[in-house]
């Protein structure tokens, strides 16, 4: 079944959303703001994302342009529908890598037969040799991830990760040798609000992640502590 994401921090239009979209044979999954969409996105792999714009937060334009740099999710089409109709508005979110952009007040037929417009043109990648690629899986280095498990596997085998673990472990491998604060991680990763948040939460998930994945947790080979600045994923 085709799957839907909805991304918009407004409960009413949603849920509304949800139960039209339902009626035409999709399935559709809802989230509130953009970290907890493209985290949904990361666990499910939707079909199709339907994007707002103006949310708390990071907005649907910054939702957008992670998505488009996001090595499991950068295929995927995204609508954008929202209250913002002007011109520039539009031009603004095709720049961020929108396939196609309906402003509200919409009519939901409408908003179905663009929904299987943009369904209709996505075609499955292959790699060059044609053998179809697995849009589950994200490596870096010699470890991999599955997304559909939530398992990773590194030269000394294969563990399972919890949800939050998983969410720390595929931010900092999808953005291999950049380096996070422990700030910037509280943000992209569990969602606080801007210089909130306590550093020992991320040093304490940190530990319990090099043990799970570093062959020598003393010593991390995959997850560098850069002194004075933060934490990164190293493929080298």
């Amino acid at each position: 079944m085709t799957t839907i994401l909805v991304i918009d921090d407004d409960e009413l239009v949603s849920r509304t959303l949800q139960r039209a979209l339902k009626i035409y044979g999709y399935q559709v999954m809802v989230a509130k703001s953009g970290i907890e969409g493209l985290q949904m996105a990361r666990r499910h792999r939707p079909d199709l994302f339907i994007l707002d714009i103006i949310m708390p937060g990071v907005d649907g334009y910054q939702v957008c342009r992670q998505i488009r740099g996001d090595p499991l999710l950068k295929d995927l089409p995204v609508l954008f529908l929202t209250a913002r109709g002007k011109d520039e508005d539009k031009i603004e979110g095709f720049r961020a890598g929108a396939d196609d952009y309906l402003a509200k007040p919409f009519n939901m037929e409408e908003l179905q037969l663009r929904v299987r417009a943009i369904l209709r043109r996505v075609q499955p990648e292959t790699t060059p040799a044609g053998a179809a690629r697995d849009p589950y899986r994200l490596q870096a280095g010699e470890v991999v991830l599955d997304c559909r498990t939530f398992e990773v596997t590194t030269p000394a085998g294969t563990v399972l990760l919890t949800n939050v673990q998983f969410d720390l472990l595929y931010h900092l491998m999808s953005h291999a040798d950049q380096v996070f604060t422990s700030q910037q991680l509280l943000q992209d990763v569990w969602d606080y609000p801007r210089d909130t948040g306590s550093s020992e939460l991320v040093r304490a998930h940190i530990k319990n992640l090099r043990e799970k994945i570093e062959p020598e947790p003393g010593r991390p080979r995959y997850i560098r502590t850069i002194q004075g600045h933060g934490y990164s994923f190293s493929v080298t």
